[in-house]
């Protein structure tokens, strides 16, 4: 199941939804998912948490749509996109990019995740800042986990899909506000290169 709920009413909603459902008819593992989920509050986590929600978050929007943060306020901004909060509760969030309204590449989402700076060099809600790891598990990991595919998904591990980029830089020491600019150098799909550099 997947819902796009932004604000905290309509998470709530959905988590309501999501907890009668599962009370009349309990799936195992289900892992439902809130796409955008993005404003919460500490009892929506503690709801997520406990239902197996998986919220897909916005990525690439700290970066992207910085310039209307102002509109939001900063109080706002520490709990919108809360990839800290839920990542300290145990919630494996996972990547969200509202393609095709926005732009969906990967590395601007890791250094809007990482940064919460915009294009405009404004910073909102940093509190919500992850670590470049906690970003790029995010971006895999944790979004394979989110279509129960874990098993074939998610990671460069034996007997995995062999799709992955090879960067130009190391996203770990490159400095964060560059991370969107890394030059991919090679594409591997499948165990083929598609593209190389």
């Amino acid at each position: 199941m997947n819902c796009h709920a932004n604000g905290d009413v309509a998470i709530d909603m959905v988590l309501t939804a999501v907890e009668r459902a599962q009370g009349l008819f309990p799936r195992v593992d289900a892992r439902p998912k809130i796409t955008h989920c993005t404003l919460i509050n500490d009892d929506l986590v503690r709801r997520i948490k406990a239902a197996g929600v998986v919220p897909a978050l916005f990525t690439t929007y700290a970066y992207y749509n910085s310039d209307k943060f102002g509109y939001y306020g900063e109080e706002m901004m520490k709990r919108c996109m809360a990839f800290r909060t839920l990542l300290d509760a145990g919630v494996p969030v996972a990547a969200g990019s509202d393609f095709q309204p926005g732009p969906f590449d990967p590395r601007m989402a890791i250094q809007g995740m990482v940064t919460r700076t915009g294009w405009d060099g404004k910073t909102w809600g940093a509190n919500q800042r992850i670590t470049v790891d906690e970003a790029l598990r995010v971006n895999t990991v944790n979004g394979a986990y989110n279509s129960h595919e874990e098993a074939i998904k998610g990671s460069i591990t034996v007997g995995k899909l062999a799709d992955f980029v090879v960067l130009a830089e190391d996203l770990h020491t490159v400095d964060t506000g560059k991370i969107k600019d890394v030059v991919i150098v090679r594409t591997v799909v499948g165990g083929a290169t598609v593209y190389q550099a």
